[in-house]
């Protein structure tokens, strides 16, 4: 005869399920992502090929913008303000879009105001940028800076 069995009656077997297992796979797992994650990021040694072009030649007159530690800018030797930015790269390049504008900051400045004045440069329709750094001069020479690294056309 077949037995009805009630809500109410308890099933002899746990209904609970085992995590034991489970935990044991995601650990094992766990170490397998921790032993291969570092080997993904392993250098690829590249050889790249030399150019032979010339450096481009260094401007006769350079628009050169500074940055300096205390974030104030500097148009060539006369310092400017953030909102006579535009007026004053207008007079310097003469409405020339197309001029490279040298950009060097002072190594204290950072990350962030230094694409701030770029967006600047940007707005203002200069995009050609270049960052200039200190090439082979002690610290706080800028007299011979060399523009050695560029950004090239801001998008």
């Amino acid at each position: 005869m077949i037995r009805i069995r009630h809500a109410d009656e308890s099933p002899h077997e746990a209904s609970e399920i085992n995590v034991t297992p489970f935990i044991d796979v995601m650990l094992v797992l766990l170490v397998i992502f921790m032993v291969t994650a570092p080997l993904t990021t392993v250098n690829v040694p590249v050889d790249l090929p030399s150019s032979s072009e010339k450096p481009a030649p260094r401007p006769d007159d350079p628009v050169f913008l500074t940055v300096k530690a205390d974030h104030s800018l500097a148009l060539g030797e006369d310092p400017v303000e953030t909102s006579g930015l535009r007026p004053a790269l207008e007079h310097a390049t003469k409405g020339n879009h197309d001029e490279r504008i040298f950009l060097r900051a002072n190594k204290s400045v950072d990350y962030g105001t230094l694409m701030g004045v770029m967006d600047r440069l940007r707005s203002a329709g200069y995009l050609k940028v270049v960052l200039v750094n200190l090439q082979g001069q002690e610290e706080g020479s800028e007299a011979a800076s060399q523009p050695i690294s560029a950004a090239g056309d801001a998008p």
